[in-house]
């Protein structure tokens, strides 16, 4: 992500976080946020139409409207509005990770993305978060991701920090020390 489109949602981020945080409702935006990110990025139908020359601004801003009103928060749906009429549609998933940054910093809340070679259950997921709560001194949102290049154990990410307790990293950081000891 270049450093001008991270500033642009940030910007929009923080404008949609005040919102949220002043109607007390900051966790259902960032649901309905990564809900309207799905929708307009997975789609490649809905991908071109939003990013077509030839349609109007106000013509899409008009099907915006009509299909997610009702279904998403009226701050949610201006907010998206205006993107597709500046032009900004691009900066969704960004814009998404500002404001789960700058939520989760407001509420004391870290995301750890935990990969697994498997789905983690609802327990488990539950004793993730309290361990590297603890660790972190944070409320932990685990976000699972299945990697099956892993050989087994988890690879932890909270922030910029990495917890490696996979077993690849595990072997990795043995034969490091064999070579430091063979020296």
């Amino acid at each position: 992500m270049s450093s001008k489109v991270a500033v642009v949602a940030s910007r929009y981020a923080k404008a949609i976080y005040e919102i949220a945080a002043q109607e007390g409702r900051t966790l259902e935006v960032e649901q309905e946020l990564k809900a309207a990110v799905d929708a307009l990025t997975s789609d490649k139908n809905i991908v071109n139409f939003i990013s077509s020359p030839s349609i109007s601004e106000q013509a899409k801003r008009q099907v915006i409207e009509a299909s997610l009103t009702g279904k998403l928060s009226k701050p949610v749906v201006s907010l998206l509005e205006l993107l597709v009429e500046r032009g900004r549609t691009n900066i969704l998933p960004e814009l998404l990770e500002s404001y789960i940054r700058i939520s989760g910093e407001a509420l004391g809340l870290a995301t750890a993305v935990v990969y697994t070679t498997y789905t983690l259950d609802e327990e488990e997921k539950q004793q993730v978060s309290e361990q590297f709560g603890a660790l972190v001194n944070k409320k932990i949102r685990v976000e699972n991701v299945v990697d099956t290049s892993l050989l087994g154990g988890m690879k932890v990410v909270i922030g910029d920090t990495l917890y490696d307790g996979s077993l690849s990293g595990k072997l990795e950081r043995l034969e490091k020390s064999f070579r430091r000891q063979a020296l």
